[in-house]
């Protein structure tokens, strides 16, 4: 079988054969080694950078690297201005990988990365896709992600999944009629493991359970999904393992950094330190002990184009007590860190307690599908909402109840009720966001 996949990187210029041996020999180091072989990585980095990038050596205001805790902890902001300013000598839009962020954190960002790091990004993904019996150049997959509209940019990125083996289903229609479309391809394609952002394949499995159907039982190659860059609560992925029949993987990452995180065949969510250290820092930037909520903070150990050093990538999260240098683990992710409410008390609650709260509310009933929740005022929420049949005023009276115990009283809620929510460019739902 022609590996296409491999190929079509090989092509673009991007050395994965390298790359895979470049990873196997970090993999292979041990566990005793493995802090000193960070720490001279991190230096190697950093050292490269303010001797190759004016952007960087800017920013960090040093000559020379001495202390970790010296360097700035970056944000998108920092780095939202002209790319090719931002490169270091010797590269140019001609010789790296560009892309843009979503912009689901309120600022989308175009950078960059060199071509021996955006090979080894692939080779780990492959890495731990297999864990799960997923090979990127013979495995099928169902693909949860938003697409280009415009004909162009559709077509080259439908030949992009073809070369990738991936089916991408339109998720901005998402009614009954649409999942009736999506359910029929699983019947008629032998998809290996489904791919995609959480809330869409959520709607897929509310679709299946109302119709009594279990996918694998239409689509028996199925063997994984992999769900991504949304919140996956506990009762969404019991929903999810009943409706779809397989076993639910939680991945976490970003389009400038590539995959952090990935539950491994024990269920432990596996960070990745082979190409990114990753640091738990208070609002001082300073360490916090393991177990500890904090702001992720990354580096790329191997982006030799664009300096991600100590970059905040938006989320709070806490590292397992268990975790190693070698084997670091993510014990929770909390939420993106612009995604905090204010209350009148002067009390702050990250918004993702108001999803929880009133997503298990909903759970109760079934009726409700998908829902939002902005804060317009700092005593006013306004909660936008899909559902079969409107909320009664006992239901709504039940939610405001809710939210007074668990946060405080006298606060407005306005219920609304869409017919369709509005999703991000990319495809996201964005479940909380504060106009304060």
């Amino acid at each position: 079988m022609i590996r296409l996949f491999d190929l079509s990187l090989k092509l673009n210029g991007f050395p994965i054969k390298k790359a895979k041996a470049e990873l196997d020999k970090i993999i292979a180091i041990p566990e005793e080694n493995y802090n000193d072989f960070v720490e001279k990585r991190k230096k190697e980095i950093v050292e490269f950078h303010l001797k190759h990038n004016d952007f960087y050596k800017e920013l960090a205001n040093i000559d020379l690297y001495r202390d970790w805790s010296d360097l700035p902890v970056l944000t998108k902001r920092n780095l939202q201005t002209s790319l090719k300013k931002r490169l270091s000598v010797g590269f140019s839009s001609k010789n790296v990988f560009i892309n843009k962020t979503s912009g689901s954190s309120g600022d989308p960002m175009v950078f960059a990365k060199d071509k021996f790091s955006h090979a080894i990004t692939w080779a780990d993904y492959k890495r731990r896709f297999s864990w799960y019996r997923i090979d990127f150049n013979s495995s099928f997959q169902a693909r949860f992600y938003g697409m280009p509209l415009t004909f162009l940019a559709n077509k080259k990125l439908r030949f992009k999944d073809f070369l990738s083996r991936r089916y991408r289903f339109n998720i901005f229609d998402l009614s009954d009629k649409g999942l009736e479309k999506i359910t029929s391809q699983f019947q008629k394609k032998k998809f290996d493991y489904i791919n995609g952002y959480t809330s869409n394949v959520v709607l897929l499995a509310k679709y299946l359970k109302k119709n009594n159907k279990v996918l694998v039982e239409i689509c028996p190659s199925l063997k994984v999904c992999v769900v991504t860059s949304e919140m996956l609560f506990e009762e969404d992925r019991i929903l999810l393992e009943k409706q779809l029949g397989v076993p639910v993987v939680n991945e976490y990452g970003s389009s400038e950094i590539g995959i952090i995180a990935l539950e491994n065949t024990d269920g432990e969510w596996l960070v990745n330190s082979e190409t990114l250290f990753i640091e738990i820092l208070d609002e001082n930037n300073r360490p916090v002990p393991l177990g500890k909520e904090g702001k992720i903070v990354v580096t790329s150990l191997d982006n030799k184009a664009h300096p991600f050093i100590r970059y905040e990538v938006g989320d709070y999260g806490i590292l397992d007590e268990k975790s190693t240098s070698k084997k670091p683990i993510l014990k929770k992710l909390i939420g993106r860190t612009n995604d905090i409410a204010i209350l009148p008390s002067g009390k702050k609650a990250p918004g993702m307690t108001f999803y929880s709260i009133t997503k298990k509310l909903f759970e109760d009933d079934g009726n409700v599908k998908e829902f939002i929740i902005k804060q317009t005022q700092i005593d006013i929420f306004k909660i936008e909402y899909t559902s079969e049949t409107e909320l009664t005023s006992s239901e709504i009276k039940k939610i405001e109840k809710e939210f007074s115990n668990y946060l405080e009283p006298n606060l407005q809620y306005n219920f609304v009720r869409k017919e369709m929510l509005k999703r991000s460019k990319s495809g996201k739902l964005k479940q909380f966001k504060s106009y304060l």
